[in-house]
């Protein structure tokens, strides 16, 4: 382990959430010469609290121990790798790219696995004007809806919220290429492949 590179990683992450020192050392109950003792690469956190100045700084426990700030900009900056994340108590959704690390309702979500649409979540896509009107055959009963639709493109993400008892059709803009991803309450994330014009 390369101390100074921790340290220096620290203190980056530090000043990049507007903190100072007394503040990271009084949200973990030690003095601030603590902390700068480690910025300075004369130390390091024990394990027991990685785990908290983790949750402080807003990065995994891993980039604390590495030293590195974890970062894959291929799938950061490419919307096609967005993934989706539906919270199992709440029923909120998200999305990001790239290594996420999401939380809600005191739990870590897992991304949705993503099927190919079958017959029973299928879709027709029709053009209204300069929009494309895309209906879904299924029920929106309060068991059992479509619960968000998604346009994803290389350069956007386009997200639509439905809720039961709504009419289960959205229009997005003209669309050329990409994937429409549907989440249905009971069975999961659909996608379906958009065909270029």
């Amino acid at each position: 382990m390369d101390l100074s590179k921790n340290g220096k990683l620290l203190c980056d992450l530090r000043k990049a959430k507007g903190m100072t020192q007394k503040q990271v050392a009084d949200k973990l109950g030690i003095v601030p010469k603590t902390v700068s003792k480690w910025e300075t690469g004369h130390g390091f956190p024990d394990v027991s609290t990685v785990s908290a100045l983790a949750d402080i700084l807003g990065v995994s426990e891993k980039t604390i121990l590495s030293g590195d700030l974890e970062q894959n900009l291929e799938s950061a900056n490419n919307m096609k790798r967005t993934k989706f994340y539906v919270c199992p108590c709440c029923g909120s959704f998200m999305q990001g790219t790239g290594n996420s690390r999401v939380i809600c309702c005191g739990k870590q979500l897992e991304a949705l696995k993503v099927v190919s649409a079958d017959d029973e979540h299928s879709i027709n896509i029709s053009e209204i004007e300069d929009d494309c009107y895309i209906e879904f055959n299924h029920q929106m009963t309060k068991a059992h809806y479509i619960s968000f639709v998604s346009y994803v493109r290389i350069d956007r993400v386009l997200t639509i919220k439905l809720y039961p008892e709504q009419n289960s059709a959205v229009r997005f803009p003209k669309m050329y290429g990409g994937k429409i991803y549907f989440y249905c309450s009971k069975h999961g994330l659909f996608e379906y492949q958009i065909k270029k014009n």
